[in-house]
């Protein structure tokens, strides 16, 4: 069995109620699993935009600073007033981070089921995987096919889970076809092959002609520039095509899924032989996942009186659809982990490096082509 030290290091996000924000690296104990646990040495785990509405949230990044070095190593910045209102919640708590993660197992339980584990790599949904150890119960580790690295597997829940929730949404909510923003993303190119996979239009929805050449490498065939003077045009032109009544926005402020929804009308009205003052029968749904543009949501209602704009997360999804339903999923995902749900990083780092104020400026602007992964074992 691996020599395991009575300790580890784990990255925690403290807010105290006076607005400092303080980011910084902690020893805990490592500890004896139970008979249903297992301790996982932690190889892999990745940046995501969720992770980063824990780790540091609106705050003002452009004005913080560190002290300490190594281990000591400590980022401070300051929260503004008007976010402090709906995060009284967390004040003063250290919270620990990272929501999924992978490597190897080195200690277990006396279970069989716990024992069965030991010396294999698994991926886990667990949180709080910013840290060297991490121990969880054997249901949460899903263990990963033969050859499968742990930074192959990082990136087994969040992401793909998200791609696969949305297909299944789509289906159980009787649309035909899905609209998705920031389709350039590690997210957006699961999505876009999946729904290539199983036959299901997608219009995919980019900022930039780098983007857009992305997707078009990787075979998506509807690939609107929002940032283009035609992107209405075209994006109306898609959804003529694809008949997609069901979005999927990741950027969530300004404009863009009231155009969406707009465009979405425009295609369901373009065949109407009689007018209606209000607007098409066709239902018209708008989710909101993340929050690429903080900024308001602004719904210019142009798109007559049959749509909706709410909000869609994973975890809830999860729970709706039931144990039996998450496991099928998690088990397609472990399958397909090198080809359909395969992510992609820029950069590798140790916990840290997690804390240089030169890659929080990088990662935390949240920009397609710059995903990266920690291996907290550096």
């Amino acid at each position: 069995m691996t020599n395991v030290p009575a300790t580890g290091l784990q990255l925690r996000s403290l807010l105290t109620k006076d607005g400092v924000l303080e980011i910084s690296l902690v020893r805990v104990p490592v500890g004896e699993p139970a008979a249903d646990e297992v301790v996982i040495r932690v190889d892999a785990t990745p940046i995501n935009p969720s992770d980063l509405g824990l780790l540091i949230g609106p705050a003002d990044m452009s004005k913080a600073t560190t002290s300490g070095s190594g281990e000591t190593l400590k980022v401070t910045a300051h929260m503004p007033a008007p976010a402090m209102r709906m995060m009284a919640a967390r004040f003063d708590h250290s919270l620990p981070v990272g929501n999924e993660g992978a490597g190897v197992v080195v200690k277990a339980g006396s279970s069989k089921e716990a024992q069965a584990l030991l010396g294999k790599t698994v991926a886990t949904f667990g949180g709080a995987m910013y840290a060297q150890y991490r121990t969880v119960k054997v249901t949460d580790a899903l263990v990963l096919k033969e050859g499968t690295t742990a930074a192959e597997g990082a990136s087994c829940f969040v992401n793909p889970l998200t791609s696969l929730g949305m297909v299944e949404t789509m289906k159980r909510e009787g649309h035909k076809a899905i609209v998705h923003t920031a389709a350039a993303s590690n997210l957006g190119q699961m999505l876009s092959k999946l729904c290539a996979k199983e036959g299901i239009p997608l219009v995919n929805v980019v900022r930039s002609a780098e983007q857009e050449k992305i997707l078009r490498d990787i075979g998506a065939k509807h690939v609107c520039n929002s940032t283009a003077p035609a992107f209405q045009e075209e994006l109306v032109k898609a959804l003529v095509e694809t008949k997609a009544t069901l979005a999927f926005d990741a950027v969530g402020g300004g404009k863009l899924g009231s155009q969406i929804l707009t465009a979405m009308e425009i295609a369901a009205s373009r065949d109407a032989s009689t007018y209606s003052r209000y607007g098409s029968t066709t239902f018209k749904q708008l989710y909101i996942y993340g929050g690429l543009d903080m900024s308001p949501t602004e719904l210019s209602r142009s798109y007559g009186f049959s749509w909706a704009v709410g909000g869609w997360l994973l975890t809830p999804f999860l729970m709706k659809v039931g144990m039996a339903e998450v496991v099928r999923l998690r088990q397609r995902v472990a399958d397909e982990i090198k080809t359909t749900f395969a992510s992609h990083y820029t950069r590798t780092i140790s916990l840290a490096d997690v804390l240089k104020l030169e890659n929080i400026a990088v990662y935390n602007k949240r920009a397609t082509g710059e995903k990266f992964l920690i291996n907290p074992s550096l």
